[in-house]
């Protein structure tokens, strides 16, 4: 037979030689090809599929041969017969060997309470019609590589000792066969789960010693407090440990980190390195003094972020960042992902894998919220896309067994918590929580595959929960049987310290030693606090100090010239590059003539502010749905060859610094909190999502409230995320015309973002830069336009952009005689140029319209002395298009009222209260726009604010 091994990835390996025999006899070695010829029926008794287009001759069926073949050497009946019997065999042994490593994972012990795996049919050699004793007549060299001469049969229980012990292995549902054969390799070479040295083991134990001795002491000192336990996946902090050096030891400088609650405590002592005085000065209720500071309102001491330098075994060290995180448990995870893009994209690494290897994005998940949170698939699905990559996030699932209350069968309708990583095909390693060496091997083959990949993979760390989901509950109330077993489950520390004792590697007065210097330094740590007292009450922080200090304006124009440099920048195209010739036309008219007197549209000013940032060396990076042409066809910033379809971005050409800007997947959750940890990252750049239509943010909700308001206050997290939001009421129905203003309003307080809705693109100009520019940071939310990108009325003069600013408030412009002004409309956004050029407007002279361009920081000054300007005003109305409920009202009315003198009355126009924000009906949305415009621009009473 032929010498070759069979190859271990493809089970058909005799079927292929049979293919090939098909198609030219010479090509197969003379006994495949001796047996073959002896026809069809001998084919088909080995269970092999007979081609097309052999030609039947009798019992022999050949592919006919372009020559005549040389005559092959005469094989003996004996040798056929032996060639027909084992082919079956082989075949049937090369299909059970792939079953361990498709199904293996169904055999292996990964459960730390000892539930019995479920097994899987083909696991077992009848379910190929054969058995062990049959499998001992053929050499495991037949089928498998590096076995030597032992028999298939031995060769079998070192693949079920690799596929079906404490870890498990799910590579089937990878795509790429090469990946596959890789893993393959990986495991049964047996490379990543060498057992420790003596001196390593040693290590772990003192780790986990650490890690139990903190939740034990917490839990005896602090007894009822909500501290969200590690116990039961003590591993998690020893499994990171490894990821970090190993991470370390390929190139990285920083780990970005992020996790919900359980087992935070101990990841901020043992993972980041916060002192144990800090976290217990939380438990004491005493002022924190170092990482855990903030100068907010604060969060609970389990949602902390913390940044730590970690000195490793080798000598080097390691930025740790843990991001903060609410109760919204995996929504940190594309902030996470953002934050280490951000960092990897700012490396001076010379290629791109370098910088993806200097950092490392972890996640810890819940088994629960893994399998239930929408945002987690939303992460996996943008881990390869171009704009998002961070080449491979290492995802560990903390296999409770439980999510609160509720078990596996009511929580998922998978086997596994892990299973929707095999819809993004990223490998799969369950691994059982008590058997640390495991673990540890378990980490070794994720790094190992970031490395090689620079893809994803999950970990799924199948442990349990000693106390209920804090300590607080009672887990025995709705679980009895299964606490009745924990409560009696000795610990990780306990089972390896048994094990370590066994092997003599230490003894039992060793390891007491090892707890009672924990347990030494955790109450040296309470002493230390308890001298320092409990914070009085009069120390405690005044409302508002925690505001973010003003923000200092800055100067916004730009030199003519720098504008006439960016604008030829932008109109460059390399030589044979075909513009559609529609755009190419739009694209004439920004070169033709520009000069201080040109009109700019809002895409032409929107560009002039990207390249003019980019001159200064300020990276800018958007993002969103459409955003490389715009949503509503006006961007073009990245130019597509006509004939080819090849991409050019002009600003990446113009190379001063880095240009980002990337069509986004259609999601809007992940990608404003993957932007959000950009900007949080980022020590200055420029960085916008755009919806395609604003009304489209409320799906990214969580990130907003819990991130993008309120970061600062509650974690002392600075971002500078720009959300451009399409809004104006334009006919398009209830889910294209409002971005919810009202909601972005009611989250302003304390200086903690910006909210503008400019009108002109000299406003949107000065706007951008002054983001840029800014410090502190904050975020913007803009209620971007639609119908004004084009509006003939709304442009600007590049001298706007030379000598201009930001104004927080326009004056109306048509007033000739100020003293005739009997009403001063004030109205924000597009609705501006409805009332501006309505037929009434012809006859109200008497009426003055002034816009309010941003809302929050409200600049009441600045409105208080536009209304001292009109010496006759009789009245002030505030004019909005969207409904009284919804809209600026509720918030600019109290704020207007404590502006405007008690003796001139203050009114409001809009749509009357709905639960729907926009008529579906474009006639219905025609009558009631022009009723607020009828009664805006007449002198009758309207409804009091």
């Amino acid at each position: 037979m032929d010498e070759r091994p069979f190859d271990h990835q493809n089970a058909g390996y005799v079927q292929a030689i049979y293919e090939d025999f098909a198609k030219n006899p010479e090509s197969v070695p003379d006994e495949w090809r001796a047996f073959f010829e002896q026809g069809t029926e001998a084919a088909r008794e080995a269970g092999l599929i007979v081609p097309e287009g052999l030609r039947a001759n009798g019992d022999a069926a050949v592919a006919a041969p372009a020559a005549p073949p040389e005559p092959a050497p005469q094989t003996s009946g004996a040798e056929i017969d032996a060639l027909r019997g084992i082919l079956p065999l082989v075949a049937r042994a090369t299909s059970f060997v792939q079953a361990y490593r498709d199904h293996g994972h169904q055999l292996s012990r990964v459960d730390p309470l000892g539930a019995e795996p479920p097994g899987h049919p083909q696991l077992d050699p009848s379910f190929f019609g054969t058995s062990m004793e049959e499998l001992e007549q053929i050499p495991a060299s037949i089928i498998m590589e590096g076995v030597g001469d032992e028999s298939l049969a031995h060769a079998l229980h070192r693949l079920r000792d690799a596929y079906c012990g404490s870890i498990g292995y799910e590579f089937e549902h990878l795509e790429d066969p090469s990946v596959v054969r890789w893993l393959w390799d990986q495991v049964e070479s047996g490379v990543h789960t060498q057992p420790l040295p003596e001196g390593e083991k040693v290590r772990l134990l003192q780790r986990l010693t650490e890690v139990e001795g903190l939740e034990q002491f917490l839990h005896k000192a602090y007894l009822g407090q909500k501290r969200f336990s590690l116990e039961g996946n003590d591993m998690m902090v020893p499994m990171l440990d490894m990821a970090f050096e190993v991470a370390a030891e390929r190139g990285a400088h920083t780990v970005v980190l992020g996790m919900a609650h359980r087992g935070r405590l101990n990841a901020l002592a043992h993972t980041v390195g916060i002192g144990y005085e800090e976290i217990l000065r939380e438990f004491e209720g005493i002022e924190a003094k170092g990482a855990l500071t903030v100068e907010g309102t604060g969060d609970v001491k389990y949602h902390h972020g913390a940044e730590g330098e970690r000195e490793l075994p080798n000598g080097s060290s390691i930025r740790i960042l843990l991001a903060p995180n609410p109760s919204h448990l995996e929504f940190v995870n594309p902030v996470v992902v953002g934050m280490a893009r951000s960092l990897q994209v700012a490396s001076d690494a010379q290629d791109a894998k370098q910088n993806t290897a200097q950092v490392l994005p972890v996640l810890i998940h819940g088994d629960a919220a893994f399998a239930g949170e929408g945002v987690v698939a939303e992460t996996l699905n943008i881990a390869r896309l171009r704009g998002y990559s961070t080449g491979g996030t290492i995802h560990i699932i903390v296999n409770n067994q439980i999510g609160f209350t509720t078990l596996a069968r009511d929580g998922r309708s998978t086997r596994y918590a892990s299973d929707l990583a095999k819809g993004f095909s990223f490998p799969i390693i369950h691994v059982n929580a008590d058997d640390p060496e495991a673990c540890l091997s378990a980490v070794r083959l994720a790094m190992a595959y970031r490395a090689e990949y620079e893809d994803d993979v999950v970990i799924d760390l199948l442990g349990y929960r000693r106390h209920g989901h804090n300590e607080g509950d009672e887990p025995a109330y709705t679980q009895p049987a299964l606490y009745a077993s924990i409560k009696d489950h000795p610990t990780v520390r306990t089972i390896w310290r048994e094990r370590l004792i066994a092997e003599g590697v230490l003894t039992a007065e060793d390891a007491e030693t090892m707890t009672e210097h924990v347990q030494g330094h955790l109450r040296s740590a309470q002493d230390v606090i308890h001298e320092e007292g409990r914070r009085e009450a009069g120390d405690e922080k005044a409302a508002g100090t925690g505001d973010l200090p003003p923000s200092i304006m800055v100067e916004t124009a730009v030199d003519l010239s720098v504008l006439e440099e960016v604008n030829t920048a932008l109109l460059l195209t390399p030589k044979d590059f075909k513009v559609h010739p529609k755009l190419a036309r739009q694209l004439d008219r920004r070169g033709d003539g520009f000069g201080p007197d040109s009109a700019l549209e809002w895409a032409h000013a929107e560009a002039l502010a990207f390249g003019s940032l980019l001159r200064e060396k300020i990276p800018v990076r958007l993002t969103g749905q459409d955003a490389e042409r715009g949503t509503f066809s006006h961007r073009h910033l990245v130019l597509h060859d006509a004939e080819t379809g090849e991409e050019f971005t002009p600003l990446k050409a113009y190379g001063r610094t880095r240009f980002e800007i990337y069509n986004s997947p259609l999601s809007e959750m992940a990608i404003v909190g993957f932007e959000y940890g950009v900007s949080v990252a980022a020590e200055r750049e420029l960085v916008l999502w755009e919806a395609q239509f604003g009304d489209f943010a409320n799906a990214a909700q969580v990130s907003i409230d819990q991130f993008v308001s309120s970061g600062w206050e509650k974690w002392g997290q600075l971002a500078s995320l720009v959300l451009l939001l399409p809004h104006g009421y334009e006919g398009q129905g209830p889910e294209h015309s409002s971005a919810r203003l009202e909601r972005f309003l009611q989250l302003c307080a304390e200086d903690n973002i910006r909210v503008v809705y400019p009108t002109t693109p000299a406003q949107y100009f000065h706007l951008l830069r002054l983001q840029a520019h800014t410090q502190p940071q904050r975020p913007l939310i803009v209620m971007s336009p639609k119908s004004l990108l084009r509006h003939p009325k709304a442009t600007s003069d590049v001298a706007e952009l030379v000598d201009g600013r930001f104004r927080h408030v326009i004056d109306d412009p048509s007033v000739t005689d100020r003293e005739q002004v009997r009403r001063l409309v004030l109205c924000t956004g597009k609705v501006f140029y409805d009332l501006a050029g309505h037929d009434l407007r012809k006859d109200a002279g008497a009426i003055a319209i002034a816009r309010v361009e941003e809302l929050y920081p409200f600049p009441g000054e600045d409105i208080r002395g536009l209304i001292e300007s009109y010496p006759g005003l009789e009245e002030v109305l505030w004019v909005q298009e969207e409904p009284r409920n919804m809209g600026a009202l509720s918030y600019i009315g109290p704020r207007l009222r404590a502006v405007t003198p008690r003796t001139l009355p203050l009114r409001h126009v809009a749509r009357p209260e709905r639960a729907s924000p926009a008529e579906g009906k474009h006639i219905d949305h025609l009558v009631e726009q022009a009723r607020v415009m009828t009664e805006a621009l007449t002198l009758a009473e309207g409804p009091a604010a």
